[in-house]
């Protein structure tokens, strides 16, 4: 959810940034940098040890006992 909150933030910012006189590929790099951000915390975040699912904490059952 995080990304597609930050790719709307970032296009929201692309817009204000271009319309406020900045050249477009400088609103299109704070653009990249934002939704890179976002996907970096996503990624960080899932591997951190608080943040797993129970799933995925207890190993499968075998299937043949």
């Amino acid at each position: 959810m995080i990304v597609v909150l930050s790719v709307a933030v970032g296009m929201i910012l692309w817009v204000v940034l271009w319309s406020l006189g900045a050249k477009g590929f400088d609103g299109g790099m704070l653009f990249l940098l934002v939704v890179l951000g976002a996907a970096t915390i996503k990624g960080v975040a899932s591997a951190l040890p608080g943040n797993r699912e129970a799933a995925d904490a207890a190993p499968d059952a075998a299937p043949y006992t």
